[in-house]
């Protein structure tokens, strides 16, 4: 019998869910939601699922108004209802458990049933009716279903004989019971509002009682801090809140962690604290929000349970998320975003005729938190590269910017890279680089990447190797709207001249089909191959222009990105704008000063550059400057007058046969950091790498007027390595 949801109750939430619900704007949606999904009985489904489990998991408030979080387990059938108002537990707490002192008639109760081979879980709150040494009788007050997220799955087997042993109590952690927390991948935690209220309480009371919630991750996502404190990141759930709504009205709680090879239970209660704005959630991936857990007392009960289970088998959900050892990591790697790191060959796969991927590992370096279109920075000995395009010395490394083509979320860092003609660095990487050989980065970095906070559809053009970013962004979007069930379009424009030539073209298409047409791709070829088949190897025969977007595009707001050639992104450009969209809403790789020449001028306060200043220049640049160049040792090597058309420093250095280190040519690897003194410089955009005082970016400085009045051109001296 269907019966109707809490249609009584004015809301299904109290006032700690609502308030919360509140802060992440989403109050309307879930009362609405709410209203529909939780009951004031139990479906059929839930009667007939909590009947097939052997383990139930319970919350309960003791006589202190601690909640515990307990379990009990007797062979499946042992969880019996008559009707859907009632749930009958023919079992007994753990010799030991608090629970077994707290049962009695109007005990509050929170429920949860977890099939873990499956992930299909339910939850109540009800309150005891009757009781006896082998059984108690549940009344409902509320239940609900709940959502796979984060449970790993898990095989169950009865193991008899079993003689729990008598609690070993604490008050605070030892070294055994610190590092069972630090590698636990499931915990189970009770909280209470107003846990004392009778059986036959009012409806507004029913909203309030006792729960208990599941909490998964990878093995390592909850941090101990000391002997006594825990912290635990919050993920993305159902908006309830019922956990942390509890915990704004009453900080106390329990966990209960379970050896599942061993059957031992370790019981702790404490005050939890919410951390809302902690700098250390935006290491931690997947992260919400966290909160803390400071413990109170606790206790090991050893051979507690008669079940034992399998290795676990990782929720897809908690694989996109981190751990504390990765999050530490992170935010160690995002300090030390100039020091040079040692990343070992995993992989190299080719995508192309002239494209080949690198996926790259560390054994010390947890991947370092990015955004996807990020570019690596990577050193090469120059005595293993050979050829000609060197932007070094003879005794200088080669230094290279290479796009991350890999989501933030997978477990490797991959770059791809095209073979270039005479293409020192890139020929290093296509001919002499194996799988097991090592490269030094730093932390990737750049301005051009996803805009997150963004909820508008994305159009991403890409040519040849300028797809790079674009797989990244793609990749990460489709991730992202799987872990936040909150998907985001994306339309892939993807051109190359033949399918020779079309790199990441499996890999994009394997991505359409897995996100269900979230991610849509469309091939532009130029010179297609005769055994193509349009409308399955490619969409367009041609370049991508102004008819292909208005025959793919509806009518709609959009945020484009443009990555390839320089003519390639400015004809894009062009069209984007002809097409009507917005300059602030296009977003281009600018590796280079004339990547891109933009209508709108760069000092409007409307213009969102790829690269931008955070502040305005402070300096006026020179009509021409006396540059002097001093090798390591400080010789003069030359002297030369720069002139306002002669561009940047760099350029005046190439001109007249020097070959200083470079990358980006962007001012944001950092290849080409000098030393210099003399006059100040001049930067129309500030330069993204780290530079200190008397540094210059030699790729995107030049001379500015002398600050000491003097009308005569300034000199400057230039020092590298």
């Amino acid at each position: 019998m269907n019966l109707p949801a809490l249609s009584k109750i004015l809301s299904p939430f109290h006032e700690g869910e609502k308030i919360i619900q509140q802060r992440l704007g989403v109050r309307d949606r879930m009362e609405k939601f709410g209203s529909r999904v939780i009951r004031d009985h139990l479906p059929d489904q839930h009667r007939a699922f909590y009947q097939q489990l052997p383990f139930l998991f319970l919350g309960h408030a003791d006589a202190n108004g601690w909640p515990w979080a307990s379990i009990v387990c007797n062979p499946p059938g042992f969880a019996v209802s008559n009707d859907s108002e009632h749930l009958t537990l023919n079992a007994s707490p753990v010799a030991g458990d608090p629970l077994a002192e707290s049962l009695t008639p109007d005990l509050r109760i929170g429920l949860l049933g977890i099939e873990l081979h499956s992930r299909r879980r339910n939850r109540l709150s009800a309150t005891i009716s009757e009781q006896s040494n082998d059984h108690f009788t549940l009344v409902v007050d509320q239940s609900f279903g709940n959502c796979p997220q984060y449970i790993q799955g898990r095989e169950w087997h009865w193991h008899e004989g079993v003689i729990p042993a008598p609690p070993k109590h604490f008050s605070a952690f030892d070294e055994t019971t610190q590092a069972f927390i630090g590698a636990a991948d499931t915990f189970f935690v009770a909280s209470a509002v107003g846990a004392n209220h009778k059986q036959n309480a009012s409806d507004e009371e029913k909203i309030n009682g006792v729960d208990i919630s599941h909490r998964g991750g990878r093995a390592g996502f909850v941090r101990v801090d000391n002997n006594r404190q825990l912290t635990i990141p919050d993920y993305l759930g159902n908006f309830h809140f019922n956990t942390l709504g509890n915990f704004l009205k009453n900080p106390k709680a329990g966990l209960l962690f379970i050896d599942f090879d061993r059957g031992d239970i370790l019981q702790l209660i404490g005050t939890a604290k919410i951390l809302w704005d902690s700098p250390d959630t935006r290491h931690f991936e997947g992260a919400e929000r966290l909160w803390t857990f400071t413990l109170e007392r606790g206790h090991w009960i050893r051979n507690a349970l008669p079940v034992r289970f399998t290795a676990p088998e990782f929720s897809t959900n908690s694989l996109l998320t981190g751990t504390w050892q990765e999050a530490n990591a992170r935010q160690q790697a995002e300090q030390d975003t100039q020091r040079w790191h040692s990343l070992t060959v995993d992989d190299i796969v080719d995508e192309s005729k002239t494209i080949r991927s690198f996926y790259l590992t560390s054994e010390t370096l947890t991947q370092p938190t990015y955004l996807p279109g990020q570019f690596l920075t990577l050193r090469i000995p120059t005595q293993t590269a050979g050829g000609n395009d060197c932007g070094a010395t003879n005794e200088s490394d080669i230094v290279r910017t290479y796009t991350v083509s890999s989501a933030p979320a997978d477990r490797r860092l991959r770059i791809s890279v095209k073979r270039e003609f005479n293409g020192r660095a890139s020929g290093y990487l296509h001919n002499h680089l194996n799988i097991g050989d090592s490269l030094e980065a730093q932390s990737p970095r750049g301005n051009f990447h996803w805009q997150a906070d963004s909820s508008r559809a994305a159009v991403l053009i890409g040519a040849g190797v300028g797809l790079t970013p674009m797989v990244a962004i793609a990749r990460h979007c489709w991730l992202e709207s799987y872990r936040t069930r909150k998907p985001r379009p994306v339309i892939v424009f993807a051109a190359a001249r033949n399918a020779a030539e079309r790199p990441f073209f499996e890999e994009l298409k394997q991505l359409q089909t897995q996100s269900q047409g979230m991610v849509r791709v469309v091939w532009a070829l130029s010179q297609p191959e005769s055994s193509l088949k349009p409308g399955q190897d490619y969409h367009h025969h041609g370049r991508i222009n102004q008819e292909l977007f208005q025959a793919v595009l509806p009518l709609d707001d959009y945020d484009c990105y443009l990555c390839g050639p320089d003519t390639f992104m400015q004809s894009m450009y062009d069209t984007l704008s002809d097409l009507g969209i917005n300059d602030t809403r296009i977003f281009a790789e600018a590796f280079g000063p004339s990547s891109l020449q933009r209508k709108i001028p760069k000092d409007s306060q409307s213009t969102k550059l790829a690269a931008h200043s955070e502040t305005s220049p402070k300096t006026q640049l020179a009509d021409s400057a006396l540059v002097r160049f001093f090798d390591s040792d400080q010789q003069l090597v030359s002297e030369h007058t720069w002139q306002a058309d002669e561009g940047s420093l760099l350029d005046l250095a190439e001109n007249h046969g020097l070959q200083p280190a470079f990358s980006c040519r962007a001012g944001q690897c950092g290849a080409c950091v000098a030393c210099v003194e003399g006059a100040d410089i001049h930067y129309d955009e500030q330069p993204q790498c780290a530079l200190n005082e008397g540094q210059v970016a030699l790729c995107v400085g030049r001379p500015a007027v002398a600050t000491n009045g003097l009308s005569e051109p300034p000199v400057l001296s230039v020092y590298w390595d």
